[in-house]
């Protein structure tokens, strides 16, 4: 079974871009997106991914990623996938031993910024950088999949 180990946090200043490694932008689409399961597209540069996730609450969930041609990656994104579609750029920012992955939202989600460590097990130790804000982890809000029907423009 693949296993995704991640945390999630809010940013709360800009030093993390003076360490920048790498950039790429990603627009995501869902299929179906409900209280057990996601199916999403995923674009970046020029390749197209189909990922299934269980919406399991916290640090760790079931999740499978294949890579699918582009042109039908396109083609799910613009006409099968619910909208707004995600549109953001991930910065991967290394500090200490792990590779952060900085999100930093567009569109609808404009001027959302979320930090993401993926991790090789549960329970397993890590530094947190200066940047770092508070800990989102288990606020349901901030997952990719809810972003999409409720974009962080309508938060008050």
């Amino acid at each position: 079974m693949a296993l995704e180990i991640e945390h999630k946090f809010l940013i709360k200043n800009n030093d993390w871009k003076e360490n920048i490694q790498k950039s790429s932008d990603y627009k995501q689409g869902y299929l179906i997106s409900d209280k057990t399961k996601s199916i999403r597209v995923r674009i970046s540069d020029d390749k197209a991914w189909l990922n299934i996730k269980s919406a399991t609450i916290g640090t760790s969930r079931q999740e499978y990623e294949y890579e699918i041609p582009l042109t039908e990656g396109v083609e799910i994104l613009s006409s099968l996938c619910e909208k707004p579609i995600i549109e953001k750029t991930r910065h991967l920012v290394p500090y200490k031993q792990h590779i952060w992955e900085i999100d930093v939202f567009n569109g609808d989600n404009n001027g959302l910024i979320v930090a993401e460590i993926e991790l090789s097990e549960v329970g397993e130790a890590f530094l947190k950088p200066a940047w770092l804000g508070d800990e989102v982890t288990e606020d349901l809000r901030y997952y990719n999949n809810n972003l999409s029907k409720n974009p962080y423009k309508n938060w008050e």
